[in-house]
């Protein structure tokens, strides 16, 4: 699936809206097959549907389909993934894919960061209503579905991020669960090291608690 503004990150569980006849095809032949399927974003700004080369794996984990034929499903983020080919693009998008593998440094830095990133997680979700999750859900038209299945998953983030102890879990999960952004979401998406990961993720939320710089005093 390429679809706006929409990431999929490992661990991460990720509400979808199935409409579009094509990706209705695709859902059905998931699920009768090993439940997998691979979303990347559409390239921010472009007027075809050209899409990211690093997307994710993801494991259909609950799906609801009603009477008109559109469904509301839950993925489970399982890897990163590389585009390497298409092989075609009808009734929809079929692709050769790699895993990207991570790299990683010292556990003392990695945790040391983790431990800074986490502070600043709990100032956030200080103020934030687990409504607020719905808005990432990928859903064109709102519904009760679409913001129980976002709350839902938006809880078992929470439980993850709290017994967590992989700094490179928590931070796929904080990214995305607190980044509104999809462009940082797939800087993130993107990064192989863990510890750059980590620091652009402080580096992202420790604006929203930056105070604006004071004036200069005249001479």
């Amino acid at each position: 699936m390429v679809l706006q503004n929409v990431i999929l990150f490992p661990q991460a569980m990720l509400p979808l809206y199935i409409f579009e006849p094509r990706y209705r095809r695709l859902l059905a032949d998931t699920l009768r097959g090993n439940r997998m399927m691979a979303v990347t974003m559409r390239k921010p700004g472009s007027s075809q549907e050209r899409a990211e080369r690093i997307g994710g794996l993801g494991l259909v984990r609950a799906c609801v389909t009603h009477d008109d034929g559109t469904s509301h499903l839950v993925l489970q983020g399982l890897a990163r993934v590389q585009l390497e080919k298409t092989l075609r693009y009808q009734p929809y998008r079929v692709s050769v894919i790699r895993p990207l593998d991570s790299m990683n440094e010292s556990d003392i830095t990695m945790n040391t960061l983790a431990m800074r990133l986490m502070e600043l997680v709990r100032r956030r979700l200080a103020n934030m209503p687990a409504s607020a999750f719905a808005e990432i859900a990928a859903d064109p038209i709102p519904s009760d579905d679409t913001k129980t299945l976002a709350i839902e998953a938006f809880e078992r983030l929470l439980e993850h991020l709290n017994s967590a102890n992989d700094p490179e879990q928590i931070a796929d999960l904080v990214s995305a669960t607190l980044l509104a952004d999809p462009v940082e979401r797939q800087l993130i998406l993107e990064t192989a090291p863990v510890v750059d990961r980590l620091r652009h993720l402080i580096r992202f939320l420790s604006r929203e608690f930056s105070s604006p710089p004071e004036p200069n005093p005249e001479p």
